[in-house]
């Protein structure tokens, strides 16, 4: 009988014994590969951290005891351990359980996560509240080490460095967030991971010492030294410094020993760093050497580790990574910056040819905008390539530090619209609204890839702040015939008829043609307007749309709040204008994991849903 058999609620793993316990990790990263084969997800992540996670469900009694995972998409080992194992087969699927920690999927996650370095500050949110309740359950917050590059995470460690409670961090160091981390707070970790090699060392002085004529006396005095080079070569003195204890480094994949530094944890009055260092990949080959690569990966064969579908076309973050090469190459102002996503934003291209004006910062989304703020007003036009939902991170800095000084900064808004199986946290719906309120902001939305490769380059050569969103998948290839110029702030007319007028934002103009052919099938005529620009909008073209349409429909990938068609109508209302507006876009809601196109029938932004909408409207009208 397999062990795994035996575990189907949370706790069950504590009535295994030190066999069956020695057994689990292998059947569990079995099980891992046999779906996540099958679904996509976190490979590498979760790989990793399965002996972790299981001295933790050894220590914790859940739910009881609060587990804060940050990001969490290392949460899958987790998920088994608490009897959803056989939810599995519909991992990231509509209807199926998350790839992330979901307070209404069970009791035994605590908190919804899904973005990096915030797993601290929540936690000590639970440390406070358990206190002032009265109550006894324990707290452990799990970051991985390319959390640390985010400011967030080191506001809530000179915060825990006052609590007077027991409050466990465990620092999941794998030496990876999605790409190789860098920065300061790497070199650090690193320096720890040699700490064995300098106890060694020490060792080894000692004892040759000791067989030398007045060695003893000289050992002597090296002990009594030591304080005064301890800050150098202890390992943990950056989390001492601040007030937290530091335990570590252990190896995370030796069930016993992290065990044992937990309990150990557990006695800590007070705040506490576990350090725990693992393998991203471990166990299975191809994740452990492209670890990267098996971040975030589709269905692919377990025996070659080769995805099932092979990529025929290319997507629109590959339309980015060629043309922002060749602007680089005209332009030598042009520099490039990522938040620790060098590969999935499409910049590994340009940091291969342009090293020396490529800038990962790391998770540090805010540092990331502030950073290209303070190189443009030097003389430079940086371009933070950047996915939508994580751009929301960086709010402030793009208030303050780009737009209000109006500062030529482009913002490559990567994954921008529906998503996927990733789902709330990773939904790219909230940009349109969250940009347009900035002033000098300019957005911009390609039909298709073309018009991308045009929109760059005109944001390259524009004195202002831009902002480029595209969606995540294969670039749209239709409609190339229609290459009208970039002209600030102009919308481009495709079709141009009567009654009703179509104005669709960016990939949804592919959705309007299907729209506008199911609207011609039942007689209407019907008029497709790319809108190009977001912000500002084209009020030449919705002038010309008033005069000889009776409805005007605008059709976006974004929260309708402060969206394309928020704008639209108020502008509008202002001129007072004799005509109707249809919007479509996403009503006030979060939207979950699961296909897109299932996504979109969801929402109603699928072109049949769309289409009998507008028939409806205009028969009542």
């Amino acid at each position: 009988m397999a062990v795994l058999d035996l575990i189907n609620g949370e706790n069950d793993i504590k009535n295994l014994s030190q066999q069956e316990l020695a057994q689990l990790p292998g059947e569990i990263r079995c099980f891992l590969l046999e779906h996540v084969s099958k679904t996509g997800g976190h490979l590498a992540s979760n790989l990793g951290a399965v002996e972790l996670t299981m001295a933790l469900h050894l220590i914790l009694d859940f739910p009881k005891d609060k587990l804060i995972w940050d990001v969490g998409h290392q949460s899958y080992t987790h998920k088994i351990l608490t009897g959803r194992k056989d939810e599995f087969d519909h991992l990231r699927q509509m209807g199926g359980i998350s790839g992330f920690p979901k307070r209404s999927e069970s009791a035994c996650d605590c908190f919804d996560t899904g973005h990096s370095s915030t797993s601290i500050s929540a936690g000590l949110g639970f440390a406070k509240a358990r206190d002032l309740l009265g109550e006894t359950y324990s707290v452990v917050s799990v970051l991985g080490d390319g959390a640390l590059t985010g400011g967030l995470a080191y506001e809530a460690l000179n915060n825990a460095s006052n609590l007077n409670t027991n409050f466990i961090i465990v620092l999941n160091d794998n030496r990876m967030s999605i790409s190789e981390n860098v920065g300061g707070i790497s070199r650090h970790l690193a320096s720890i991971r040699m700490s064995d090699a300098y106890q060694e060392f020490k060792s080894d002085v000692h004892d040759s010492l000791s067989r030398l004529p007045y060695g003893e006396r000289v050992a002597r005095r090296m002990t009594k030294a030591k304080s005064s080079v301890k800050q150098l070569l202890i390992p943990g003195m950056l989390f001492e410094n601040m007030g937290v204890t530091y335990l570590g480094p252990v190896n995370g994949h030796n069930l016993q020993d992290t065990l044992h530094i937990l309990r150990e944890a557990k006695k800590v009055n007070g705040a506490v760093v576990v350090h725990v260092q693992t393998d991203k990949g471990k166990g299975y080959l191809p994740a452990e050497l492209r670890p990267n690569r098996f971040h975030g990966i589709g269905p692919f064969d377990v025996v070659t580790g080769e995805p099932l579908q092979k990529k025929k076309k290319p997507n629109y973050t590959d339309v980015f990574s060629a043309v922002i090469c060749k602007i680089a190459e005209k332009n030598n102002r042009i520099v490039a910056l990522t938040a620790a996503m060098a590969d999935g934003t499409g910049l590994r291209r340009f940091r291969q040819r342009y090293p020396e004006r490529f800038f990962d910062v790391g998770i540090a989304e805010g540092h990331a905008v502030t950073f290209a703020a303070g190189m443009a007003a030097s003389g430079l036009h940086p371009v933070f390539a950047v996915y939508s939902s994580f751009l929301q991170r960086g709010f402030d800095e793009l208030v303050h530090d780009v737009c209000l000084q109006n500062l030529p900064v482009t913002f490559a808004v990567d994954r921008a619209g529906l998503v996927g199986a990733d789902g709330e946290t990773h939904q790219g719906i909230l940009d349109l609204s969250f940009l347009s309120v900035i002033p000098n902001m300019t957005i911009l939305a390609p039909k298709n890839k073309w018009e991308l490769a045009y929109m760059l380059w005109f944001c390259s050569r524009y004195e202002g702040p831009t902002a480029v969103r595209y969606p995540r998948g294969q670039a749209y290839d239709g409609l190339k015939e229609y290459r009208a110029p970039i002209v600030y702030g102009k919308s481009e007319w495709i079709f141009e008829e009567r009654q009703i007028a179509l104005f669709a934002v960016g990939n949804m103009v592919e959705t309007a043609l299907d729209v506008r052919e199911r609207l011609h099938e039942r007689g209407f005529s019907c008029s497709l307007v790319n809108a190009r620009f977001i912000k500002p909008i084209d009020r030449e073209a919705f002038q010309k749309a008033i005069g000889n349409h009776d409805l005007i429909v605008t059709i976006e990938e974004n929260m309708l709040h402060g969206g394309y068609g928020d704008a639209v109508g108020s502008y509008l209302c202002s001129v007072n204008a004799d005509v109707s507006l249809l919007r479509f876009g996403i009503d006030d809601r979060f939207v979950p994991h699961g296909a897109v196109p299932l996504l979109q029938e969801t929402v109603g932004l699928d072109a049949a849903h769309i289409a009998q909408k507008i028939a409806d409207a205009y028969g009542k009208k």
